[in-house]
């Protein structure tokens, strides 16, 4: 039985999207969670030869998908993620760092044309030989963002407190990246 090693060889790493996902939740009637996901999204991770790593990565917004075709028209209206203009959101790292058992990576992340620095709690899962097709390597990360800092500040109160939908957002990523030859 072959396990999974605890060290990021150099080389790129592919993000596999057969094999990932790029979720979020955010609280909805101030009672409850709406949760969806991006289906269209890559990315790379590329490790020098130093060990410094760089990561990038597309989300296609235009791909959300909550299982509601009303609320995602809604969505990639103007009033959110506008994706006629912000048709792609981006993430590129400026550095990774140790915190406990696991690591923060620090970025720019760009949606709706906002650019702001985020910092996403990271588990680095290992290294795996695959099957057959090259090493892959699996992580998990997270971040709550305020959707308002990007832009997206549609204000939907309610008549007894509170909004249709919060302003914190929470995006998780588990993500398999597969080592390119």
């Amino acid at each position: 039985m072959t396990t999974a090693t605890t060290a990021l060889p150099t080389g790129t790493w592919v993000i596999d999207p057969v094999h990932s996902s790029v979720g979020f939740s955010v609280r909805h009637l101030v009672v409850s969670k709406v949760r969806g996901t991006f289906d269209t999204f890559s990315g790379a991770i590329t490790v020098a030869d130093d060990g410094t790593p760089s990561v990038r990565a597309e989300i296609s917004v235009d791909s959300v998908n909550t299982r509601n075709e009303q609320r995602d028209a809604h969505l990639k209206a103007a009033d959110f993620f506008d994706v006629a203009t912000y048709p792609v959101a981006t993430f590129s790292a400026t550095g990774v760092r140790q915190d406990g058992d696991g690591y923060v990576v620090d970025g720019d992340f760009t949606l709706k044309g906002v650019t702001r620095p985020i910092s996403l709690s990271l588990e680095f899962n290992g290294v795996n030989p695959g099957m057959g097709h090259g090493e892959v390597a699996g992580f998990e990360a997270s971040v709550v963002l305020n959707r308002k800092d990007f832009g997206i500040d549609i204000d939907m109160p309610l008549e007894t407190g509170g909004a249709v939908v919060g302003d914190k957002v929470t995006i998780t990523l588990e993500i398999e990246a597969l080592k390119q030859a």
